[in-house]
């Protein structure tokens, strides 16, 4: 088998020929500037709607970060506390863990009742400064 190499000018017809057909197969919306690429979507943050809470690993970090501090108070760096808690919560058995579990399942209730009533509230136009905003971005 021999293989040949193109000549420099048949590669620049090609690659000339192909950006052409791109160019045509390309819609004219998806072209973009540069200077649209970099814009960061504006988006307003309702101040009032009720934040997610924890997931049980979170619960569990809390109280572990404590213990580990007092059993080693010359490491301050949360890089190494974290990394200490996540490999002790890799080793818990479920058994273990279930107690965690439980509060994050707990609070998971309260938020969605608290999203429920925020929803209906802003639905039903009780809350006016959540929906002067959402009229904003329009």
């Amino acid at each position: 088998m021999v293989l040949r190499a193109k000549s420099s000018e048949k590669m620049k017809r090609l690659a000339e020929m192909s950006r052409e057909s791109e160019d045509e197969r390309r819609p004219k919306s998806a072209k973009t500037s540069k200077g649209s690429l970099n814009k960061k979507k504006n988006h307003k943050l309702d101040s009032k709607k009720p934040k997610k809470p924890p997931t049980a690993f979170f619960y569990f970090l809390e109280d572990f970060r404590k213990e580990y501090q007092e059993q080693n108070p010359d490491i301050k760096s949360m890089r190494d506390i974290g990394k200490a808690c996540g490999a002790k919560w890799k080793t818990m058995t479920y058994e273990e863990k279930v107690q965690y579990y439980d509060i994050a399942a707990e609070k998971r209730r309260e938020f969605d009742q608290v999203m429920a009533e925020y929803i209906k509230r802003k639905e039903s136009g009780e809350d006016p400064e959540s929906e002067d905003e959402t009229e904003s971005d329009k």
